[in-house]
């Protein structure tokens, strides 16, 4: 290390712990107030069913209309890019289910946003919890399916990086609204069966950071109501939906043309897309030519969408899942070591839940992890508040002599050894959006400027996703936690 670039890392490292230490103390949040409006679900799983399933879905656009006459930021790749225009409308969708258990039902909500700290999260459940209009409910969760064509909805895209780029009143409607679409959820749940399917999905995919490893598999849930008022898809796989590159047209990306691609081919039907494990960076396989602008982007993005749509539509290995919806979640805490994401929320461009840990010089961020199994022991779903990197949910790590820091990973599990379910798949960006979780034995940092300037290794690899993460912690402590709450769960 010059002597420059250690001068420079402990100007930065005294910056960061002055301005901790000095921060007023609205900017800080204990920890039950930030876990307050988080239902934690089961306290043990039960493997005795329920009489049957009951689902409900329910779907609203928060597209701005005054677009024209107001400034919105897009969000995704660079900031200042105000929308000019739309190309297809960002929805809340939200699916209710319930296996007529005495304990309730659970929500899930997907909007289309980059996506969405859990202090905004919360705000949804707290609108959702005092509406009084949903019966008995254990759990409310709220993922972002990461469109890079969405309005700003972290704050991190304005015109300046010391600006926060998001609206207040978009907002406050995007929460009303999807607010609405789990209320109406609830209230349009009907009876019926649940099937789940899955398919490898082959030559779609990219992973651009070594390890190259990714869930291939494309996972279809499919609710058929008794009254054959209309199927209600369910649909997971991992892929970063930026395909229409640095636009500046509003759009959902490539899962709006999924649904569009099953709901007008299934009449009736109504669909709802999660997000999987995307860190490292999992894309389409065609993004470096998305990157570079060589192709029509978005003529490809739709072809993406309508293909994925397809293969969901063809999934043929269904089975019939009995009535049994175990779920837990418990609230964690993450060293705050990004400088620049706490600076942020100095500065109210982010507006997570933070504490102060180490004598107040130091920061911790408030988020949660959670676990889901459907069926007698068929389906299992690790919920991560971020985006994650598929080794550390498959275990694929690099070598030791590969790594950025030359040792061998050292977790106890990874999230796959955790469960003894028979089909296992993440929902990423739920409940929070931590940024990159990366594992720890490649996890660099820029000596002069860490979280500011990328670093490149000892094999010229680049490490841009440590500037968009919490820290080399936080994978560690996703696995720990988790693994403790799936032991709290079934021991």
């Amino acid at each position: 290390m010059k002597f420059n670039d250690s001068f420079t890392k402990k100007s930065v490292d005294a910056l960061a712990k002055l301005i901790i230490s000095t921060m007023p103390k609205k900017h800080f949040t204990a920890q039950s107030d930030a876990d307050n409006f988080m239902l934690t679900g089961n306290e043990k799983f039960s493997s005795v069913p329920g009489e049957k399933w009951s689902c409900g879905f329910g779907k609203a656009t928060y597209t701005p209309s005054d677009y024209e006459s107001k400034t919105y930021y897009i969000a995704g790749y660079d900031s200042n890019n105000p929308v000019k225009g739309v190309l297809d409308d960002l929805y809340a969708r939200a699916v209710y289910l319930d296996d007529y258990r005495v304990d309730g039902g659970v929500v899930f909500c997907a909007l289309d946003c980059v996506g969405m700290s859990r202090k905004d999260i919360n705000d949804i459940r707290r609108l959702v919890l005092e509406s009084g209009r949903l019966g008995k409910v254990k759990s409310i969760n709220i993922a972002s399916t990461h469109t890079h064509a969405g309005v700003d909805t972290q704050g991190l895209w304005g015109e300046k990086i010391y600006k926060c780029g998001k609206d207040k009143a978009f907002m406050e409607n995007l929460k009303k609204t999807a607010a609405q679409a789990i209320v109406t959820a609830y209230e349009n749940r009907k009876d019926g069966s649940l099937f789940m399917g899955c398919t490898p999905v082959e030559d779609m995919q990219a992973d651009v950071r070594t390890p190259v490893t990714y869930d291939k598999n494309l996972t279809r849930f499919r609710f058929s109501p008794d009254d054959n008022s209309g199927d209600i898809y369910i649909v997971n796989f991992a892929s970063h939906a930026e395909l229409l590159g640095t636009t500046s047209l509003i759009s959902a990306d490539f899962p709006a043309y999924l649904i569009k691609e099953i709901e007008e081919n299934i009449p009736g039907s109504n669909v709802v897309f999660f997000n999987g494990a995307i860190g490292g960076m999992i894309s389409a396989k065609e993004i470096k030519k998305v990157y570079r602008d060589s192709i029509d982007c978005e003529a490809y993005m739709k072809d993406f969408g309508r293909q994925l749509g397809k293969i969901t539509l063809a999934v043929s290995n269904e089975i019939k899942l009995s009535p049994i919806l175990n779920i837990k979640s418990k609230g964690i805490t993450v060293p705050g070591d990004n400088t620049v994401l706490i600076l942020a929320r100095y500065l109210k461009v982010l507006n997570n839940d933070i504490g102060r840990t180490g004598k107040r010089s130091k920061a911790c961020i408030f988020s949660e992890v959670g676990y889901m199994e459907l069926g007698n022991k068929d389906v299992a779903v690790f919920l991560v508040p971020g985006e994650l990197f598929p080794e550390l949910y498959n275990g694929e790590f690099l070598t030791e002599k590969d790594s950025a820091n030359h040792r061998k990973a050292s977790y106890k599990a990874v999230l796959s050894d955790m469960t003894d379910c028979r089909h296992k798949f993440v929902i990423g960006l739920c409940n929070d959006e931590l940024g990159y979780i990366v594992a720890e034995n490649d996890f660099l940092l820029n000596e002069a400027l860490p979280y500011i300037n990328k670093a490149t290794d000892d094999m010229d690899r680049d490490h841009y996703e440590e500037t968009n993460s919490t820290g080399p912690e936080t994978g560690g402590i996703i696995l720990n936690e988790t693994q403790k709450l799936i032991e709290s769960a079934l021991n």
